[in-house]
């Protein structure tokens, strides 16, 4: 795990599937531990979702709160 990928569970949105559009952060367990049992994704999504699967699975969640209330970078990169 990289640091900024916990960034990216906060900002980063599910791109297909029942919960398309909702970020990472926010997706529900049962869904998070259905890609557990049957195989996450290849590429940096299962990625994220494996590491959400596991912040979810042993309740720290809110390791990510302080996250979600920091300034987003814009287009150009600026905050």
């Amino acid at each position: 795990m990289k640091p900024e990928d916990l960034l990216l569970l906060v900002t980063r949105e599910m791109p297909y599937g029942k919960y398309k559009g909702r970020l990472l952060a926010d997706l529900p367990g049962h869904y998070l531990n259905w890609f557990a049992r049957e195989g996450f994704p290849s590429g940096e999504i299962g990625r994220l979702l494996a590491l959400m699967q596991e912040i979810d699975h042993n309740g720290l969640s809110g390791l990510l709160d302080p996250l979600r209330s920091q300034p987003r970078p814009t287009a150009n990169g600026r905050r």
